[in-house]
């Protein structure tokens, strides 16, 4: 089997080829390398471009024959959508159309699709299964919706079989710190506050008077292996049973950012500093995700999300780059 991976270059799609590849996937990777890595395509072919380039697109698939294709490939700041809606319109939205379209032109019929908890907007009901109420409250979240949207179409129109993943907040790194978290500038929580404990500077606690219990956001981590496994089992499952769907990918369990911060202190043994800061436009005060329906259909069962295996992993990471 080959698949075409898009944005394979990036945090997810880099531990996601390196999986594939370690179950004997053939990969090949497209990334424009505005956010991902060279240096984190690690056994795959890497072809710099664009998901947008029709031409590239054409000749690539071509050349190579996919079987599927696991579409990383997207911007996905929150806040950075809420005051620049226009970039992830063009990039999540349009450039998608070009790919679903071409997909179609070469007959390639499976889609994994990153979608993100960003598409339910602010809870309804915690935990949040795949039946949540859709309601974006950022440009980045109704991004993705509408890319869920289109394969349900084009599923309609052409045939096209795809599996779209919710995820909640991925998180850690591969346990031999080879690849890992690394975006410029750095918006996530755990590596922010890492680089707290490392450097001193005080991170940004984003809101202090939310309805949790110590007032600041509660987030449900999964660690990025158990992502990259639910990639290879969606894809598994879509072919083996020719149908198409959707999962939430989470850990069932949610973390306050201050809880996560005694965590890593209690983890690293140095002080973590943070000052408060008003809440960001965009972000819900709490999302926990039901995986239910993954470990039901996908036999999908997290195994690395043990919040202190993520910040352990997301630690040694940031130590590993800096020498």
């Amino acid at each position: 089997m080959k698949v075409l991976i898009t944005g394979g270059a990036g945090y997810i799609g880099s531990h996601t080829n390196r999986l594939f590849r370690e179950k004997g996937v053939e990969t090949v990777i497209l990334d424009d390398l505005s956010d991902g890595h060279r240096e984190s395509v690690i056994d795959s072919k890497l072809v710099v471009g664009s998901f947008g380039d029709s031409e590239l697109l054409d000749r690539l698939m071509t050349e190579e024959k996919f079987d599927g294709v696991i579409h990383f490939a997207a911007f996905a700041s929150v806040p950075d959508s809420v005051v620049r809606p226009s970039r992830y319109y063009h990039n999540n939205v349009t450039n998608m159309i070009c790919l679903l379209d071409a997909c179609v032109r070469h007959n390639i019929k499976y889609f994994v699709f990153s979608s993100s908890a960003s598409t339910f907007g602010d809870p309804v009901t915690i935990p949040m299964d795949e039946s949540h109420p859709q309601k974006p409250i950022n440009a980045y979240g109704m991004t993705k919706l509408i890319g869920e949207k289109m394969l349900a179409d084009y599923e309609r129109a052409y045939g096209l079989r795809y599996c779209a993943f919710r995820y909640f907040c991925a998180a850690g790194d591969s346990e031999d710190s080879l690849i890992g978290e690394a975006h410029n500038p750095e918006t996530h929580l755990i590596p922010s506050m890492v680089k707290a404990a490392l450097n001193g500077k005080p991170l940004k606690v984003f809101g202090t008077d939310y309805p949790t219990r110590d007032g600041s956001c509660i987030r449900d981590f999964i660690h990025v292996l158990d992502l990259a496994e639910a990639h290879y089992l969606g894809l598994k499952y879509i072919m083996e049973n020719d149908t198409s769907d959707c999962f939430n990918l989470g850990s069932n369990t949610g973390f306050t950012v201050l809880e996560m911060i005694k965590a890593l202190e209690e983890v690293s043994g140095l002080k973590v500093p943070f000052e408060p800061d008003g809440r960001r436009d965009g972000d819900p005060a709490s999302l926990v995700a039901s995986n239910e329906k993954a470990a039901r259909l996908l036999n999908w069962t997290p195994k690395h999300s043990d919040i202190h295996k993520i910040l352990t992993d997301a630690l040694n990471w940031e130590n590993n780059r800096r020498y």
